[in-house]
Parts: C-alpha cells; sequence; structure tokens
C-alpha cells in the first residue's frame, strides 16, 4: 500500500471552506448575520431560541435542547471520528446509531453553511449535563466535585466542536457572546462569555477566523458597525485572521466575509472610515 499523499494538484481542486468565531457584545447583531448568507444553502442551529431578529429568515433550522442531542448532531454532520472507539461519541457506532434515528445524511448534501448560535448557550447545556457525570463526584465522599465537572466541561466542548471543525466542504459559523472585564490592574479586557475557562482558551487556535462584530466611532463622531479581523487590533477584541485576506476592519457582512477569506472577492482597502481607538484598552 503505497503512501497516501495527497499532491498539489490535487489539494488546490479541494473545496475550500472556513470555520469562523463570530463574537459580540448582546444586541449588536450577531444572529443577524444569518441574513447575510444564502438561505438555501444554511442550516440554521439554533441553540438560544432566540431567533426574533430573523423570524423571517427561510432556511432550515434545527433546535437540540440537551447536550446530548447536540452531540448526535455533531456526528451526523460531520460523520464518525476514524480514532474513537466503539463506546466513545462520535464513533462509527455512535453514527450508525443516529443515521437510524435520523436518516441518509446526504440529506445534508444541500446545505454549504453551518450556522451555530451560541457557544455561550452551548456550553451551558454541556456543564448542566457534566454535572450529572461521575466525573462530577467526588470518588471518596460522593459529593459533587466542581473541578471534576469542569474539566469534563473542556473536554467534552472542544472535542465536539474540533470534530465539526473537520467538516472539510462546510462552512461552520459558531457564534459567542463577548463580554468586558477588568482585570488586576484595571484595565479593560474582552473574553468569550463561556461556562469554564478551557474552551475559551483554546477555541481561537482552532478556528480559522475569529472577527468581533463591534460599534466604532470615526473621527467626526459618527458611529458605524464594522468586523474587528486582526489579533492585533487596538481595541483588544480577541480576533485573528489565518486567510491574511482580511483588512483591519470589514463591512459587517459575513457573507462578503467569508467569500474575501476564500479568495473570491478583490482585496481592497477599508472603505470605513478611521476609527477613534477605545481609550479603556491597554497600550
Amino acid at each position: 500500500m503505497a503512501l497516501p499523499i495527497i499532491s498539489a494538484e490535487e489539494r488546490l481542486k479541494e473545496r475550500h471552506t472556513a470555520k469562523v468565531g463570530l463574537v459580540g457584545i448582546p444586541g449588536i447583531g450577531k444572529t443577524t448575520q444569518l441574513k447575510t448568507l444564502p438561505a438555501k444553502k444554511t442550516l440554521f442551529v439554533d441553540l438560544e431560541a432566540g431567533d426574533l431578529s430573523v423570524k423571517d429568515w427561510p432556511g432550515d433550522t434545527v433546535r437540540p435542547r440537551t447536550w446530548p442531542e447536540f452531540r448526535d448532531l455533531v456526528v451526523f454532520l460531520a460523520g464518525p471520528m476514524p480514532t474513537a472507539t466503539a463506546e466513545q461519541p462520535f464513533s462509527q457506532a455512535h453514527f450508525d446509531h443516529v443515521c437510524a434515528k435520523y436518516g441518509d445524511p446526504t440529506q445534508l448534501a444541500k446545505y454549504d453553511y453551518y450556522f451555530l448560535d451560541s457557544l455561550t448557550v452551548l456550553s451551558r447545556l454541556c456543564f448542566a449535563w457534566c454535572k450529572t457525570q461521575p466525573q462530577a463526584f467526588s470518588e471518596k465522599t460522593g459529593k459533587p466535585d466542581s473541578r471534576g465537572a469542569y474539566g469534563l466541561l473542556g473536554q467534552e466542548m472542544i472535542a465536539a466542536l474540533t470534530h465539526l471543525q473537520h467538516v472539510r466542504d462546510k462552512h461552520v459559523i459558531y457564534v459567542a457572546i463577548l463580554e468586558e472585564k477588568m482585570d488586576d490592574f484595571n484595565r479593560r479586557i474582552y473574553q468569550l462569555q463561556l461556562e469554564g475557562s478551557k474552551t475559551g482558551l483554546e477555541l481561537p487556535g482552532v478556528l480559522d477566523e475569529v472577527v468581533t462584530l463591534t460599534a466604532l466611532k470615526a473621527d467626526d463622531g459618527s458611529v458605524y458597525r464594522a468586523f474587528v479581523t486582526q489579533a492585533d487590533n487596538s481595541y483588544g477584541f480577541p480576533s485573528k485572521d489565518r486567510s491574511g485576506k482580511l483588512d483591519a476592519e470589514e463591512p459587517p457582512d459575513l457573507g462578503r466575509l467569508i467569500a474575501k477569506c476564500l479568495g473570491q472577492l478583490p482585496e481592497s482597502p477599508t472603505t470605513h472610515p478611521n476609527p477613534t481607538p477605545n481609550p479603556n484598552t491597554a497600550s
């Protein structure tokens, strides 16, 4: 058996997709970005049951209510994990069980985008489940052990999201709430609002793009919304651009941003007015 090398020609012919973290404060318009994606080609994974802003969006939706339901959805969307043993989540046995329940996974072929809203709520569902598992109780006393529950939470979240990351023919968008906090030196910092710390620390390394949707102030005092895309931004937002094709600020249009990441739009200077740096951001 020959080494399964993928030639440069074959790799360049592959369909490339983006895995995007979309973060922002509540009410900034994260969920509404769903409207910038083609409705017939997008599956909306509604974890928040807060779809009022997109109630007229004509696309398909699924609403997992528990962590086991979400794990079933992940293995259905992404297929089995080759390294998982039969008793583990995302195994071939798990996949076969879910296919018997949901039907033929070829029904997913019509979708190019999976839009998960939001990781904030998903982490709460996961933590609620983790607190019922044996790892969340002390072996000696039988009493609840929060350290065990949080450890399991990090493992479960990263395993599920990393597995979904391996869907090579779909764009996957993960929405999360951004929260402001003051550090020990009384400086304002921004971080993802998630249960536990492991997921928030590791998730940016898993994703191709992390963009912060925010309101910025121009030199003339007017306010405009934009995606902040670069890790070294002056605001301290958790952003990154692995594609190297995005401007420091991009128009608040997720569909356009994904196309630009893939080189399907010309790279042009931003048309936004020059913003005034956030005075509360640490230098």
